[in-house]
């Protein structure tokens, strides 16, 4: 199961899925409140609300355990899904993602976020946001333009939804240390969003680690390098013996 980011829908993950869908069964879900899913109305959301949509996908396709990669947002809530059930994984993905919580900044940077949002609505939030990912935006403006004019189908609530679940996810290295699954970690050297040093601080936590780091993209290796992107996680899957 491949899990999108912040802002994205299932489509960020179309050139893997090309290359991977003649030797796995692949699952890719959009998050609630992205593409063709409906955003939850609930009071009080968390990852762990996220998590249990996915428990729920597994469990509508008999599934009792997957490989689930998530992509920044996707592994935070990736995360929230290992701890809550971690019988039903085999293996865990870290794609330009992290299990720190919000630093005092980032706290600050998401309510100002917010604040945008509630004024000025979703397509300008991440017509502005969407180029700070990339590295090389110059190189890859057709895929940034084609990002956000998707950001017109965003509803601000749900932008708001996901800033405020990640606002209150706790720090989760300490599940790292309890994993006894293999961990893919896929690092992005010129990624601001999840620091270069914050992965190599976290990324030998787990069990067992596979750690791939790609020099010419920041938060998007999906997209920035997705030939490779593709090679590193069709190699992670073959390793796994499910």
């Amino acid at each position: 199961m491949l899990l999108h980011g912040f802002a994205e829908d299932s489509r960020i993950w179309d050139y893997q899925i090309n290359s991977l869908k003649h030797n796995y069964k692949l699952i890719i879900p959009d998050i609630p409140g992205s593409g063709r899913s409906e955003l939850i109305t609930e009071e009080n959301v968390s990852l762990t609300t996220y998590a249990e949509a996915i428990k729920s996908i597994l469990e509508n396709e008999n599934i009792k355990s997957c490989i689930l990669l998530g992509h920044s947002m996707g592994g935070y809530i990736s995360l929230a899904f290992a701890e809550k059930y971690p019988e039903k994984l085999s293996a865990l993905g870290f794609i330009h993602s992290s299990a720190y919580a919000d630093n005092n900044e980032k706290v600050a940077s998401r309510k100002k976020a917010i604040d945008f949002i509630k004024k000025n609505g979703s397509y300008l939030f991440l017509k502005n946001a969407i180029p700070e990912v990339f590295h090389d935006v110059s190189k890859n403006k057709e895929q940034i333009e084609t990002l956000i004019e998707r950001g017109r189908d965003f509803k601000p609530e749900a932008l708001i939804q996901y800033h405020e679940a990640m606002i209150k996810r706790p720090d989760s290295t300490h599940m790292l240390k309890k994993i006894r699954i293999p961990v893919l970690w896929q690092i992005g050297k010129h990624d601001n969003f999840v620091p270069f040093y914050q992965s190599m601080q976290q990324c030998y936590l787990a069990e067992t680690n596979e750690v791939r780091i790609l020099k010419n993209s920041a938060h998007m290796g999906m997209v920035e390098e997705a030939e490779k992107t593709s090679q590193i996680i069709g190699s992670f899957l073959a390793n796994v013996h499910i």
